[in-house]
C-alpha cells in the first residue's frame, strides 16, 4: 500500500507532517456546520473552518478561538518544491488601495486575519456598481484604514497589511 504524506504549514511557521493514515485517524466530530471537536494525541481542540481556498490549498480556521492560516501540501506539492519548480509564486502585500474612487459599502476582513490571494476584502461602490476588492497576494491584516460609508479616492490606502 502506498503511503501518502501531507504537510500542513501553520501561520508560515509551524510545520506538521502526517501520513494519510494519521490524517484519517484524527478523532474529529462535527459539532456545528464547519465546527469540529478534535482529539489528537490525547489533546482536545475546538476547530472552526472559516474559509477554504481550494486553488491555493489554504484553510483559514479558528483553533481554540485563535485564527490560524493552514497551507496544505500533498506529496506532489512537496516533490515540486524539492525540485525547485515552485508553481505558485506567492506575492506578499503591504497595502490594499482603492482602484477607483467610490464609497466603502462593507469591510469583509478584520485586523489579525490572515488572507490569501483572491480572497474578498471589502466592497466598494463606484458608478452605482458594487465592486469586490480582492487580495492580490497573501498576508495578515494589520490595520483597516477606512470605515463603512467612507468615500475614497483612487489610490487611497484602504487596508494595511503585515
Amino acid at each position: 500500500m502506498k503511503i501518502v504524506n501531507y504537510t500542513a504549514i501553520v501561520n508560515d511557521k509551524a510545520e506538521l507532517s502526517l501520513t494519510r493514515e494519521q490524517a484519517q485517524g484524527l478523532d474529529a466530530v462535527e459539532t456545528l456546520h464547519n465546527a469540529f471537536h478534535v482529539i489528537h494525541e490525547g489533546k482536545t481542540f475546538q476547530a472552526e473552518v472559516t474559509k477554504i481556498n481550494l486553488e491555493t490549498k489554504a484553510v483559514n480556521l479558528k483553533l481554540n478561538g485563535k485564527p490560524k492560516l493552514v497551507k496544505l501540501q500533498d506529496e506532489y506539492d512537496l516533490l515540486v518544491k524539492k525540485m525547485g519548480l515552485s508553481a505558485n509564486v506567492i506575492h506578499k502585500i503591504s497595502t490594499i488601495k482603492a482602484p477607483m474612487p467610490g464609497l466603502v459599502l462593507s469591510i469583509l476582513v478584520e485586523p489579525g486575519q490572515a488572507v490569501v490571494h483572491g480572497e474578498p476584502m471589502l466592497i466598494l461602490e463606484a458608478m452605482k456598481m458594487e465592486n469586490v476588492i480582492k487580495s492580490p497576494g497573501e498576508g495578515k491584516v494589520k490595520k483597516i484604514v477606512v470605515s463603512k460609508g467612507k468615500a475614497v479616492d483612487k489610490g487611497e490606502v484602504l487596508i494595511e497589511m503585515e
